[in-house]
């Protein structure tokens, strides 16, 4: 399959860069850049990796490409600043490349027009997609509305603590309806714990007021995420 092999590569790179890299690797390729020898072994690393899962033993154009072009992506890297940007452009030219040869190679409209239908026909895809995007966005808008006034009547920085509050409601919320969509309701009793912990012990001079809106607001995200993971089993088993 040619979706297979994309996957197979994809989790080449990924093996190579962030699990058969040492950070001492990339340090060193830091300060010597391309006199570097741990650039080249990180880069044969990649290469050797990439024709194993590949599998594809006669094939060595991809492995060729991605060792000429993660050597010069990786000594460009080497020259730019240690930045969350530059990290995430590095990953994304590596990412292209290995779709560019996937495509060149492998691709295969039949497949991708075959996954396509069966994705848009698929009821319990769209019912997933309904679950997430209701508990990541809707509710979050929701919950914020019926906790307005309370959150106003807060002393301290309001704009903080609703930025916060935001992020964590909507990984909390995510969290919850996986949980329920995978029945690890132990899971979401250690993570319902695991919230009461830390936000009422992460500071010691709260006040009463604020701590009770913590509590409502918590109560409110869960509740409504798992009425929302409820539903969409209902849905994915009908």
């Amino acid at each position: 399959m040619e979706l297979n092999i994309l996957l197979r590569l994809l989790i080449a790179h990924l093996l190579a860069d962030f699990v058969f890299q040492p950070n001492s690797w990339v340090i060193d390729r830091e300060r010597k850049k391309e006199r570097s020898v741990k650039l080249y072994l990180h880069v044969l690393v990649a290469t050797v990796t990439t024709y194993i899962l590949l599998g594809s033993w006669n094939n060595w154009w991809i492995p060729l490409i991605i060792l000429v072009t993660h050597l010069g992506i990786d000594i460009w890297k080497s020259y730019r600043p240690n930045t969350n940007f530059y990290f995430f452009l590095d990953q994304f030219f590596h990412f292209i490349v290995i779709f560019a040869a996937w495509f060149c190679f492998y691709f295969s409209w039949a497949e991708i027009i075959n996954l396509a239908n069966a994705t848009v026909k698929s009821r319990q895809i769209w019912a997933l997609m309904l679950g997430y995007i209701m508990v990541i966005w809707p509710l979050g808008i929701a919950i914020g509305k019926a906790t307005e006034k309370w959150r106003r009547g807060l002393e301290g920085d309001a704009k903080g603590l609703a930025s916060a509050g935001i992020w964590i409601g909507r990984c909390e919320r995510i969290l919850v309806l996986t949980f329920i969509l995978t029945n690890q309701y132990t899971a979401l009793g250690f993570l319902i714990t695991a919230k009461s912990i830390l936000r009422f012990n992460d500071n010691e001079d709260k006040t009463q007021k604020k701590t009770e809106y913590i509590l409502v607001g918590t109560l409110i995200s869960f509740a409504s995420a798992a009425i929302v993971g409820v539903i969409i089993s209902v849905l994915l088993k009908h």
